[in-house]
């Protein structure tokens, strides 16, 4: 039993795959398909995935529209998601009270990739996806990315490829299946159900699928933009396959949790939903809800075709951050066993107040009018060492929801003497890390792609 009173997980009880994990991240050079195999698989899927993606006033949205009473934005069919406003009033950051938009959407979606072996060796199942907020079209995706409302057809499109190897899936194939959280500054409360499940010959790559080794999607998370975001936060919730001696930790186990659980206490984050009309520092145009001072993000109206999708042609809001973002994670070696800086953040639409997130995560733009004393901490050390970085990469955040949505993500070797300014943060192993993503809400969506790079180094 844990601290919490949590039964841990069983290792012995995990598919046989799992075990050669390693076999699969040291393939570096191919399995199923060859490196040149891959990449030429995916140039063919950009071409014919071509999407014509406009932007177009909020009167031109088919299936959409603003409610008289609240201003929120919703879907006629009350599905999907909406854009209504929040108040909120919080003790962690420089800025204790403000209004904004918030992204809604209720139902679960799925996230899902299939493990299978070839000659022994697993192979991940990856789809080659155009999403409308994507800065170049097509990324590589999970097997099934999916929202409730895309699953049950509510638009009226096509069935969803390989659904039912994830909800028909029989206890002992299941590799990793956990709730996570997605961005708690741009959700209220979102959720997605993670998974990876061991599937067998039955499972075959249709054409806008692949079947790649670990290594093979290590080496392509070093590439800009190629790995999206749904398919990084399932490949960080795949076990750790990496020995590690736990002993040597900065911090055991039971400290790590119980301080997660004091900083939930002790962190005050009251959230009030209100009418987007409502939002104070923001205004409607006929295009655009933006701040007053053109930071942060806005929301827009897009027009969508594409001859590839489940449906050929719509049109949706999406959220567009002002900035590229800075997603940093200090790391170095205490007494030889690597651990990462992680923060206890507090964010308004977290379902639980606080879950650890990078060293630095945030949009240096939107820091530019505070004093430096406001400055998020890190932020000036992390861009100053961003060139000798360990990985260094610009990573799309989920195209469904956010236009041009980008982050530099980077891991940083920190000096042994690099001093915690506050109680939120601490040092904590890789192995820890894995211990924590077998439950919700623990590890948010920004560090969860940083323990995936981690394990691609």
């Amino acid at each position: 039993m844990t601290a919490t009173g949590l039964m841990l997980p069983s290792r012995t009880a995990e598919p046989r795959s799992v075990s050669r994990l390693a076999a699969s991240a040291a393939a570096v050079d191919g399995g199923v398909m060859s490196n040149p195999e891959v990449l030429a698989w995916l140039d063919r899927r950009r071409r014919e995935h071509a999407q014509r993606v406009e932007r177009v006033p909020f009167a031109a949205l088919r299936g959409w529209g603003f409610d008289e009473r609240t201003g929120d934005l919703r879907h006629a069919s009350g599905r999907f998601f909406s854009v209504h406003g929040l108040r909120v009033r919080s003790d962690f950051g420089p800025v204790s009270a403000w209004s904004q938009p918030i992204i809604r959407q209720p139902e679960i979606g799925l996230l899902g990739i299939a493990l299978r072996d070839f000659d022994g060796v697993p192979h991940l199942l990856m789809q080659a996806k155009p999403e409308p907020g994507n800065v170049n079209g097509v990324q590589l995706s999970p097997t099934v990315q999916a929202t409730k409302s895309n699953y049950s057809r509510v638009h009226g499109g096509s069935a969803v490829p390989y659904l039912k190897l994830f909800r028909r899936a029989a206890p002992e194939s299941v590799v990793a299946d956990v709730l996570q959280s997605e961005q708690g500054s741009w959700f209220l409360r979102k959720r997605n159900r993670n998974m990876v499940v061991e599937v067998g010959p039955e499972a075959e790559a249709g054409e806008d699928f692949a079947w790649l080794t670990l290594g093979q999607v290590h080496a392509l998370l070093r590439q800009d933009n190629l790995v999206n975001m749904d398919a990084r936060t399932v490949l960080s919730c795949l076990p750790d396959w990496r020995q590690e001696d736990t002993r040597r930790a900065l911090h055991t186990d039971r400290e790590i949790r119980s301080w997660i659980t004091r900083r939930r206490a002790g962190h005050e984050v009251e959230v009030v939903p209100i009418g987007l009309a409502e939002t104070a520092g923001w205004h409607r145009t006929a295009d655009e809800v933006a701040h007053e001072r053109a930071l942060y993000f806005k929301v827009v109206a897009v027009d969508v075709s594409s001859r590839r999708r489940e449906v050929p042609s719509w049109s949706q809001p999406l959220l567009e951050p002002h900035g590229t973002g800075v997603v940093a994670l200090f790391v170095r070696r205490v007494g030889g066993v690597p651990h990462a800086l992680l923060r206890a953040r507090a964010e308004p639409g977290f379902l639980d107040v606080v879950e650890l997130g990078p060293t630095v995560q945030c949009v240096p733009e939107n820091y530019t009018h505070l004093p430096a004393a406001d400055q998020p901490p890190y932020l000036a050390e992390a861009l100053a060492r961003a060139d000798g970085a360990a990985y260094d990469v610009v990573l799309s955040e989920e195209g469904g929801r956010f236009r041009n949505a980008q982050s530099r993500y980077l891991i940083i070797e920190a000096e042994s003497d690099l001093p915690t300014v506050s109680d939120d943060f601490r040092w904590v192993t890789p192995c820890q890390l894995d211990e924590l993503l077998h439950y919700s809400h623990h590890v948010n969506v920004q560090a969860r792609t940083l323990v995936a790079a981690l394990r691609a180094l």
